[in-house]
């Protein structure tokens, strides 16, 4: 149940912060101050821009989605950016959308400083999350065995 005496955390910044940001710590914190762009972690694969959409756009409208996908492969690694045109809309994104059930998989949701084009692609050492790399098992509801394992074993 909603308590509304809790804290709202909607426009909480979290501790992360893109490493390859292409400006002053002061410039993206200043960015994601202000942005209407979420990241979105830990969907499934086999999760389509489609289903996205229709959970993120009860938040309010949404600009665009902009799917990742693995650099070598092109196919789905399990994040996306969901652009709102006003705060107001990602913020209660952040607010009922975070922590809830996608493809059996429960999403998460942080502040991006806006989306870069070339973002949308993974960026561990086999093309997909970095994340990813450090999974040592097949997880169904990702799609995935861990690309690091998977190409020491191809090797073997």
């Amino acid at each position: 149940m909603l308590n509304p005496r809790a804290r709202d955390r909607a426009g909480e910044m979290s501790s992360y912060r893109d490493q390859r940001f292409k400006g002053s710590l002061k410039e993206q914190e200043n960015l994601l101050q202000q942005s209407a762009t979420l990241y979105v972690g830990n969907l499934s694969y086999f999760t389509t821009e489609e289903q996205v959409f229709e959970l993120f756009h009860r938040a309010g409208d949404i600009r665009r989605i902009i799917m990742g996908i693995d650099r070598y492969k092109k196919t789905p690694c399990g994040f996306c950016f969901v652009e709102y045109y006003q705060r107001d809309d990602a913020e209660n994104a952040v607010r009922f959308v975070n922590g809830t059930r996608l493809d059996d998989r429960v999403i998460r949701t942080d502040w991006d400083a806006g989306f870069v084009e070339g973002r949308q692609y993974g960026r561990g050492k086999h093309g997909g999350q970095v994340r990813d790399e450090y999974r040592k098992d097949f997880d169904p509801g990702r799609g995935g065995w861990n690309k690091a394992m998977a190409s020491r074993n191809e090797m073997d």
